[in-house]
């Protein structure tokens, strides 16, 4: 490892207790994810060759449609911009089925955090077949009860408000996400989306 590059990954582990779950990790890391929603389930795995994108494979059961398959996809960070005290993040993001090109998706991210304050948003558009395609939209803002040290437990207090294309307005419901060190866990309860889970393990 360089130095250019061991400086990145010591930048990485501070700002790890500020900003988290990134799509993006730093030059040579690995990241487990699994999701759990109305929607769907997945397990996701990326590498993420240098700091501006990540490649990687997900599995996938659609509740939606009752079908089971697996994306390649990849995600591009366009902008970040460090101050201080906070941190903004732009991705793009985009997948193609294993069923073929004519199933695929693509999206864009956000968020800005302080050690304090976080908010976020995400449009991702899928691509089943000519009949039946999924818009989905969601924006999160959370704050930090307590500002924890290098090391220790973090805990956020979160809304997400989403919509998808078979809803017939925004839903809101609160989440709540924990991390320490390489360990992220979220959770989110809604009366009409039901749970909300992720998990992150990165290396």
């Amino acid at each position: 490892m360089g130095i250019v590059n061991f400086l990145i990954f010591l930048l990485t582990l501070f700002i790890s207790n500020v900003v988290h779950a990134r799509p993006v990790s730093y030059p040579g890391g690995h990241t487990f994810m699994s999701k759990s929603n109305a929607s769907y389930d997945s397990l996701y795995y990326h590498y993420s060759p240098t700091f501006k994108y990540s490649v990687g494979i997900e599995s996938v059961i659609d509740k939606r449609i009752n079908k089971k398959y697996a994306y390649a996809r990849s995600t591009r960070l366009i902008n970040r911009m460090n101050t201080k005290s906070s941190q903004r993040n732009f991705y793009a993001q985009g997948g193609i089925s294993s069923n073929g090109f004519g199933h695929y998706f693509y999206g864009i991210h956000g968020d800005w955090e302080t050690r304090r304050l976080f908010s976020g948003f995400g449009i991702k558009k899928t691509v089943v077949d000519d009949s039946q395609n999924d818009f989905e939209r969601f924006v999160l803002l959370g704050i930090a009860p307590y500002l924890g040290g290098y090391g220790d437990l973090h805990s956020w207090l979160m809304v997400k408000s989403m919509r998808n294309s078979a809803m017939d307005n925004w839903k809101s419901y609160p989440v709540l996400r924990f991390f320490k060190g390489s360990f992220l866990v979220e959770a989110g309860y809604g009366q009409n989306t039901k749970w909300d889970a992720h998990l992150m393990y990165r290396f």
